[in-house]
């Protein structure tokens, strides 16, 4: 069992990048990125896949304490640092501390300005009335920088860092998930690869909830899978499960329904050996008394209505507005959302054309990229498991993991790499894991996948350009 990223697969892998980099140049040299593009994507996949090989070498044989303290300082530092580049650099870019066509982050922003006002009046009403204007999917996170902004002043600076502080912890949550789950070595490797992640460093730098909601995803999944595993029936743990899961309505509605409803798949499915069946019925009754008097008629219709947004009329009206919109590209409303669904794992498809009016996406490109890669991984993952009939012993990441992106694949943005955030640390630990029983007969399969993947990211690059009339 391998407990290191191999060098031949990092190697490969940067140079798919260069390649499919130089293609989409090539033929479509008049459409070129910003030079500031190239080096975001270059750094970013040489960053992940040179030092993915080198620190699971180094790190492989150091103390616990020793590694995770190491990864907690390093997912620090690296994400403090792009905070502070980039609050700078937006400022140079935009005149204002957000990125290009903020128009959330912005609206999120004066959201907290006004609460914080609000609270300095000791008016605490605040709460109530912007979930009511706002809906309960984006309440947590503005009453959140409300209360932030009136203890800080208002200071973006200070929340950005506090998302830096969230995304290292995260990597730790994964190291104790995929400890349970895999062992020592494999979630070593799990943790150096959220570490690395280089979207999840790049989201620190925005003003979006996704740091914070990716944390709150992973620490519920960790504190459930520990609650699950134990001997013994932990109380406290029931509440703080239960409070956690039920912070994510508040941030993305659908993400707590799937998160409590992965917790009752896996009390249902898992493997006799985890867990006793008089514990297995006691929390599948004491889940449910607690969602029914804890959940809300509004998170219940919020619910639903996101559920009956995602069937296909509603997914096509959104696909016919993008292609009509300004700037929108044409041939998106041909698209169907069986589609998306086979290739969730591995999509978006980095953009390494100058596409007008997305120049996020363009910076994303590496990161896009480096998850195309860790997605194959985690294909290859759910074959092992499968193949070797593992699956029951880690019902919990699976059906969370599964089940958030099967609602994301029959969206609205299925192509968003933004809402695939929360389910993406799960994904990584699963590639992780993929890695970990990687043999020789695989390299073959790896060479395909980056020969298909250049293919894809051609056409990809083709079809931007070309539904918008460019080419």
């Amino acid at each position: 069992m391998l407990n290191y990223f191999p060098k031949y697969f990092a190697n490969r892998a940067i140079s798919a990048y260069f390649i499919g980099l130089v293609g989409c140049f090539l033929a479509f040299f008049q459409y070129s990125m910003w030079w500031f593009f190239y080096l975001t994507g270059i750094i970013a996949v040489v960053g992940f896949f040179y030092f993915s090989n080198f620190l699971t070498k180094k790190w492989r044989n150091i103390l616990e304490k020793q590694f995770i303290r190491n990864v907690f300082v390093t997912a620090l530092l690296l994400r403090l640092g792009w905070v502070v580049f980039s609050y700078f650099f937006w400022i140079s870019q935009t005149g204002t501390p957000f990125d290009w066509g903020a128009a959330d982050a912005v609206g999120y922003n004066q959201c907290g300005i006004e609460i914080a006002e609000f609270l300095h009046n000791r008016d605490w009403t605040c709460f109530k009335l912007y979930a009511d204007i706002m809906g309960i999917s984006d309440a947590g996170y503005i009453s959140y920088l409300g209360v932030l902004y009136w203890i800080t002043g208002n200071s973006v600076f200070i929340a950005r860092c506090l998302k830096a502080l969230y995304g290292a912890l995260t990597c730790i949550l994964i190291y104790r998930l995929a400890k349970r789950n895999f062992g020592d070595s494999t979630a070593r490797m799990a943790a150096i690869f959220c570490m690395l992640m280089p979207n999840f460093i790049v989201y620190c730098g925005y003003h979006l909830k996704e740091v914070e909601m990716q944390f709150l995803a992973m620490l519920f999944i960790e504190q459930s899978d520990l609650l699950l595993r134990q001997a013994k029936m932990s109380v406290s743990r029931v509440i703080v499960c239960t409070a956690v899961g039920l912070s994510l309505f508040t941030l993305r509605t659908v993400l707590g329904a799937v998160a409590f409803l992965s917790v009752f798949t896996a009390l249902i499915l898992s493997s006799k050996k985890m867990m006793k069946s008089v514990k297995r019925v006691l929390l599948v009754i004491i889940f449910a008394v607690l969602l029914v008097l804890v959940v809300s008629d509004s998170i219940t219709k919020e619910v639903e209505n996101i559920w009956s947004q995602s069937g296909t009329e509603m997914m096509q009206a959104n696909l016919d507005y993008r292609a009509t919109r300004a700037g929108g590209n044409a041939y998106v409303s041909k698209l169907n959302k069986f589609g998306f669904a086979p290739i969730i794992f591995v999509i978006p498809f980095p953009t390494m054309t100058n596409v007008n009016m997305q120049p996020n996406q363009q910076m994303l490109n590496g990161g896009n990229f480096v998850k195309n890669i860790t997605g194959f991984l985690t294909i290859l993952a759910l074959f092992f498991m499968l193949s070797k009939s593992k699956w029951r012993e880690h019902v919990l990441p699976l059906s969370y993991m599964i089940g958030y992106l099967v609602v994301v694949a029959f969206s609205s943005f299925p192509q968003s790499e933004r809402f695939h955030f929360p389910a993406v640390p799960i994904a990584l630990m699963f590639a992780a894991y993929a890695v970990s029983q990687l043999k020789n007969k695989h390299k073959q399969w790896f060479g395909i996948w980056l020969i298909v993947l250049f293919v894809v990211i051609i056409i990809w690059n083709w079809f931007k350009l070309a539904g918008r009339g460019l080419i």
